[in-house]
Order: structure tokens, then sequence, then C-alpha cells
């Protein structure tokens, strides 16, 4: 297509927003059927939202620590400066649990203590993080009550930001998949829970905090890139994956699963195999026109603008079709981008993806010499 539809594509994700009038997580099957260990389970396209496989998904369960994703997210948003220096409050001091022993008092800066948070799963840190952007736990859960719900979770309450058990303190598989997607979508996340091993220093020693990222997947999956490891009696073992390969980004939630990182791996090696991320609208190609009137040629080509992307199987990809409709007849001078009818692009009958139709080159409009010459050419016919 010509430069204009070029610049336009970049605005993937504005499109995807503005024109996607039918898009269903999941909607067009499952392409496999690994069911693992875990009582509750889910792998996601992070990008779509699309389901790729799921089990028990919609269950209520305690998650643990992996709660840290909405407590960091929630930090990251509220925050303006992550850098300025906060004093620890005395209630963040010994929390039961994981911990990077905070001490009353002692200043880090807010992304020191996200990184505490996130790759040692400092439960401290979690309570110093609430306390000091929200003033209590109280709070700030409701902070990440509202994040979640941003997010998409539908079946998800927050009472404290570390985790620790509260019968009123519990997600699904699904929601947490959707608040992971949400958080991963946001840089400066990404980066702390990509990041192995982070390195501050430590006031009253004379050597630096060290805090390493428990999350396996890092160093182990081809990709890896997140994003949370948690654990309680209650809760079992818990984990939320993430890694990204040829452009796909893929999350995959486990939760009461003994061999999480196993599981995960496995969830996402079938989706990595099965699902490709496609471009939807190469369906269309140039293949469709509309006629032209009082024009140097009769017909002008018509294409879509959008770029959407969305994971596919072969299959799927193969049984892609469009219909166009409400294209009319263009007068001459028609320029490149005017507007003509709608596409709509289906996998077998399920509706993907409806926008508009575009020209895709110009026709500019009959000369006076060329009006003549036709007058001319009827006449003698």
């Amino acid at each position: 297509m010509k430069s204009v539809l070029r610049k336009c594509a970049v605005f993937t994700v504005l499109a995807i927003i503005a024109v996607c009038v039918f898009l269903l997580s999941g909607a067009i099957g499952r392409a496999y059927a690994f069911t693992g260990s875990a009582e509750c389970m889910i792998v996601i396209e992070r990008d779509s939202g699309r389901v790729l496989n799921e089990k028990n998904a919609d269950k209520r369960r305690p998650m643990a620590s992996t709660t840290k994703i909405a407590t960091a997210i929630t930090v990251i948003e509220k925050v303006a400066d992550l850098d300025k220096k906060v004093k620890v409050p005395a209630v963040a001091v010994g929390v039961e649990g994981s911990s990077i022993y905070l001490e009353k008092d002692e200043e880090l800066s807010v992304r020191d203590l996200l990184y505490g948070l996130m790759l040692q799963s400092g439960n401290d840190c979690a309570v110093a993080l609430a306390v000091t952007t929200a003033g209590s736990v109280e709070k700030f859960a409701d902070m990440m009550n509202e994040t979640a719900i941003k997010a998409g979770a539908e079946n998800t309450h927050f009472v404290n930001p570390h985790g620790l058990h509260d019968d009123n303190h519990y997600t699904t598989a699904r929601d947490l998949a959707r608040i992971a997607a949400y958080a991963m979508k946001n840089e400066t996340f990404r980066q702390i829970v990509s990041t192995k091993r982070y390195t501050t220093s430590w006031k009253g020693r004379d050597y630096d905090r060290v805090i390493v990222n428990k999350n396996k997947i890092l160093s182990t999956y081809e990709g890896g890139d997140g994003v949370k490891t948690g654990y309680t009696v209650k809760a079992g073992r818990c984990l939320v994956a993430s890694a990204t390969r040829e452009g796909m980004n893929v999350i995959a939630v486990v939760l009461n699963c003994g061999p999480m990182f196993e599981d995960c791996r496995a969830l996402m090696d079938e989706a990595f195999r099965n699902f490709k991320l496609r471009n939807v609208t190469d369906a269309v190609g140039e293949n469709i026109s509309s006629l032209v009137t009082e024009g140097k040629e009769d017909s002008v080509k018509l294409g879509c603008t959008d770029m959407f992307l969305y994971p596919l199987t072969e299959s799927e990809y193969n049984s892609l079709r469009y219909v166009a409709e409400d294209v009319k007849p263009m007068r001459a001078p028609v320029s490149e981008g005017d507007e003509n009818g709608k596409i709509k692009i289906y996998s077998g009958n399920r509706l993907l993806f409806e926008t508009k139709l575009y020209s895709i080159e110009s026709v500019e409009p009959l000369s006076v010499a060329d009006r003549l010459g036709d007058i001319v050419k009827r006449w003698n016919n």
C-alpha cells in the first residue's frame, strides 16, 4: 500500500481499540488442551487478550505473592517520581514471610522498594510502598482494587499488598492474567520484573544490598521476561509467567501448582508452537476496488489503513475471509485515503475485525481534451 497507509499502520493499538467491534477472547476455539497439575490455570496472548488454554480459570483462589503484580503497577501509576526517597515506616519492619530486612526510618527510593517487592518478594517492601503511597494498607488496597477493575478483573478482591492469607483476599486465574497483561504494558513494570539481579546501597553497611529475582522463567525459558512467583500454605505454589517470541507476548498463570515452572513452560511452549501473531488485514490485500466515473482510470483500489494483529493457528489463518460492504462508485478526482465502504474479516463464521475502507491510490479527473475525445469516440461509434 502507499505511504499514507504505511504511516497509519503504526497506530496499531489505537486502531484496534477504535474499530474492533467483535473480539471475544478465545472465541475461535482452543488449539490444544494441556491440563497440567495446577488447580487453576490459563494462558493468554497479552495484547489481544485471547485465551489460548484454560482450566478452572474462573474459580476463586488465594494467589499469595502474585498479588504484588497489582501492588507494583498501582505504585508505578500513583507515584510521580519513583526515585524519591521515602522513610521505612515502623509497620513495615519485620512483616511475616519474604523480606529484604528493612529497618525503621531507613531511607530508600520507591524504585528500590519496587525491586525488592518484585524480585525478592519482600513483604516488608509491600507494606512500605502501601503506606508511603496511600497512607495506610487499607487505603492502598482500595487503590489496588481500582487497578484490578481498570485491568478488566471481574472476580478479584485485595485487602493487602503482599498476599499473606486472608479469606477476603482472592482472585481467579483469568483475572490475574488480565492484571498481569495490563501491568506488562507498562515499560517501567516490564523493566523491573525482567531484571535478574538488582543492587543498591545499604546504609550503615560497607556492602551493598543485593536483590535476586526468584522467577526462574527469566533464566530457564527462551524469551522469558516476567513476571512473579508466590507461595503460602493455603494458596500453594503460584506463578505468573511471561515470554515474548517473534513479537507475540504470552502470559501463563498457574494457581496451586506443585511444578509451577514446568507447567508454565509447557503452557507457553504449546502456545508458541500452535499460534503465530498475524496481521488479519493481510487477507484483504489489494483485491477490492470501486468503479470511478469521469476519471482517467475506470476503477480505484481500496484497502484498510489499520493493522490488526491477532494470534491464530495456521488453519485459522488459512480460513480468514473478508466481506466488503457499502462500496459505492466514486467520482473523480479520487485522492489516496478517500473513504468508501467497510470491510469485515472472519475466521470461519466468526467476525474478528471490522473497519473502514479507503482508496489506496489516486485517480485524476478527465481533462477537457479527454472529455472531447470521449465525445468524438462515442460519436464515431
